[in-house]
């Protein structure tokens, strides 16, 4: 074409020999994370790439591509640069040390020569014979690719095996290691670490004695100074991975591979089933975990009786104070149009079902009677059948533990070939360990008849109940709901049904709740609410000593209020739903302030925001404190109120009080209470 300017670097073809002499090289270079004590460092790969392309004639070496990363994947940042280098025209030859340096994976390897292939770059390896530019080569280069999936398979087979070996032997098998314990480096065994060890057991102790969330165990541990392995604060997802793990039983897993008695174990299993069980019980219903960290006493148990959702925690902030409410989802989210159903003032229902708790363990044993042998009689009619199941569920356990012996009797003589005996016996052990946890589960239903409480047990459980009320903190109350309270049903505006528990102290596992015989309902007025006796109660195991645990805790010092600041959204890999985001809206637009939505949904206080505005809220402007608030504060705070609780009865971020008082010269106090 007349007029057209010829490239300097024509890129017609991708055979080398018929470029022109000035030929853009580019290298690519990559160390593995564990080749620390192999021959391909940087250096060694770089010294010998300058080498080769010294002795290729026209030759430029241009630019230089390095990971430190495994070669499984493609996801590297230096291999991107060289493949968008290629892409963009920059380069006309990748060349690297050897094919296993650019991808172990054969398809990878594959659809990485195809790329190049596109962008007409030809592939080069500084130690291995082949041109991509020929069929020869690119049939070599597939073939090296082969080799090197092959020799990374081949290395990941004996990693896992030594590990599968050391679990069996009941070793640590390497890796970071368990918070509470450290590595004994001559024997490979895991020892306690005593200080570590107590934080353990707190934890447990915090979760299913005192009843405290996953985030409130975190917060609490960092009121106390604790700090997790890393050196970082405490938060709710490492509080959960200690409550899951069966590592601090003594046991040891891997690959299901599991060995007891490799190590101290640093929770009894008592403890473990317990917190696995309130675990469960939490996680059945997202209201009920939402209930953990906020401050509505009632969250997940009341549901609107004209529309059926359920009924959230929302606020109003006045000139004085702030008013908090349960308010149906419908109506926070879409107005009154949606559902009209009044608001409930959340002070006085909470304490009308206090109130009514405290009232019924007091005055109604005769009820509790009632519902007790109406659960015997229940009990009794079927325990026949339940009886029948057990057996039946016996028979079948006797003969699969048989079935087992005559498999290994039949390998011992030589008549069973190994591979059938692991993949026979395997289905067996699987078979048996669902037969013997439902044998349990019948044996412990057979032994666990309800039991009439003593007189004594429910005074004294009224005692702890009016105790929790009257001192103790919300926590606390929280925690006696969660305990004693199954649901409150609203019959309407001013009429409120709650359904009781009945603690068994006789028995050590819990049964599930179940209705009695209908009694006759009375009536106790609370502030603005009355509050019926329900007909029907509910039956849970032993709950003495939990509200024991609740009672010791009223007369502790008052430990610091959690920040509202929640962890790091990067932190969390948790997605919100629709109806997530809903209520966060909802809550918002009912009063609820974007720190406490952070810390009830683990979420940074920017996502918090983000939702928002996504969701077409209106962002509040933070409130200044007028000096006679001021100068509350300031005698609040001196009398030993936290900046949580004195910015909440402000209707402002702790944040806002906590400057006020800086700015008036008053200092702030450490977790213990003292002057900074």
């Amino acid at each position: 074409m007349a007029g057209s300017k010829k490239s300097s670097t024509p890129r017609i073809s991708t055979d080398i020999a018929a470029w022109e002499q000035d030929v853009r090289v580019g290298t690519y270079t990559r160390r593995s994370t564990t080749e620390d004590n192999q021959p391909y460092s940087i250096e060694a790969q770089n010294a010998r790439l300058d080498s080769y392309i010294d002795s290729q004639h026209g030759w430029r070496h241009t630019v230089s591509f390095t990971d430190d990363a495994s070669g499984a994947s493609t996801e590297r940042p230096g291999l991107q640069r060289a493949l968008q280098a290629a892409r963009a025209g920059v380069i006309d030859v990748l060349v690297v040390y050897r094919v296993d340096r650019f991808s172990r994976n054969l398809r990878d390897l594959v659809t990485l020569l195809d790329e190049l292939d596109r962008a007409k770059v030809v592939f080069r390896s500084a130690t291995e014979p082949f041109d991509t530019s020929t069929p020869m080569g690119r049939m070599l280069v597939q073939m090296l690719g082969m080799f090197a999936q092959f020799e990374r398979d081949t290395i990941i087979d004996r990693v896992i095996a030594g590990m599968e070996r050391k679990a069996a032997k009941g070793k640590w098998k390497g890796g970071k290691r368990p918070y509470g314990y450290r590595v004994d480096k001559p024997t490979q065994t895991l020892l306690a670490d005593e200080a570590e060890a107590v934080v353990v057991r707190t934890i447990f102790d915090l979760y299913t004695c005192r009843r405290l969330g996953a985030r409130a165990v975190a917060a609490e541990l960092n009121a106390r100074g604790h700090r997790a392995s890393t050196g970082r604060e405490w938060s709710g997802h490492h509080v959960l991975r200690i409550l899951n793990s069966r590592i601090y039983l003594g046991e040891l897993t891997f690959r299901g591979t599991t060995v007891t008695d490799t190590h101290p174990a640093l929770i009894d299993a008592a403890t473990f089933d317990h917190a696995q069980s309130v675990l469960e019980a939490r996680g059945e219903s997202h209201a009920h975990r939402a209930a953990n960290s906020s401050d509505y006493l009632l969250t997940g148990r009341l549901r609107c009786p004209r529309c059926g959702r359920v009924m959230i925690g929302t606020r109003a902030t006045g000139r004085s104070r702030t008013y908090r409410y349960y308010t149906c989802f419908n109506r926070a989210r879409y107005d009154a149009d949606k559902c009209d159903f009044a608001r409930l003032d959340a002070d006085s229902v909470d304490t009308a079902v206090l109130e009514a708790l405290g009232k019924f363990y007091r005055t109604h044993h005769d009820l509790i009677s009632q519902a007790i042998t109406a659960q015997q009689r229940r009990h009794h009619d079927s325990s026949s059948d339940t009886r029948v199941e057990l057996d039946a569920v016996t028979a079948e356990l006797a003969k699969a533990h048989q079935a087992i012996d005559r498999y290994l009797n039949a390998f011992e003589n030589g008549i069973l070939d190994p591979e059938l005996l692991a993949l026979r016996v395997s289905e067996l052990r699987t078979k048996t360990t669902q037969l013997t946890t439902r044998r349990d589960e019948l044996a412990i239903t057979l032994d666990n008849e309800p039991v009439v409480p003593k007189t004594a047990t429910l005074d004294g459980i009224a005692d702890h109940i009016a105790e929790i009320i009257g001192t103790g903190t919300r926590t606390q109350a929280k925690a006696l709901i969660e305990t004693l309270v199954a649901h409150v049903a609203v019959t309407g505006p001013d009429r409120l049904v709650p359904t009781f528990r009945i603690p068994q102290p006789g028995n050590d596992i819990r049964a599930g709740t179940a209705s009695a015989v209908p009694a006759p309902m009375e009536s106790v007025r609370a502030m603005t609410r009355l509050v019926d006796l329900m007909r029907a109660y509910s039956n849970q195991g032993t709950l003495t000593s939990t509200l024991e645990k609740l009672r010791e805790q009223v007369s502790e010092q008052q430990k610091r209020e959690p920040s509202a600041k929640g962890p790091k959204a990067h932190a969390l890999a948790r997605r919100l739903t629709a109806a997530d985001r809903e209520q966060i809206v909802a809550a918002y637009e009912g009063g609820a302030s974007a720190n406490q939505l952070a810390f009830d949904h683990q979420l940074a206080k920017g996502s918090i925001l983000e939702i928002l505005r996504t969701g077409g809220a209106a962002i509040r402007q933070q409130r200044r404190l007028s000096s006679e608030e001021i100068d509350q504060a300031v005698v609040s705070y001196q009398d030993g109120q936290s900046l949580a609780k004195i910015a909440d009865r402000l209707g402002v971020k702790a944040t806002t009080v906590r400057a006020a008082l800086e700015r008036r010269g008053i200092r702030r106090r450490d977790s213990h209470g003292r002057p900074r």
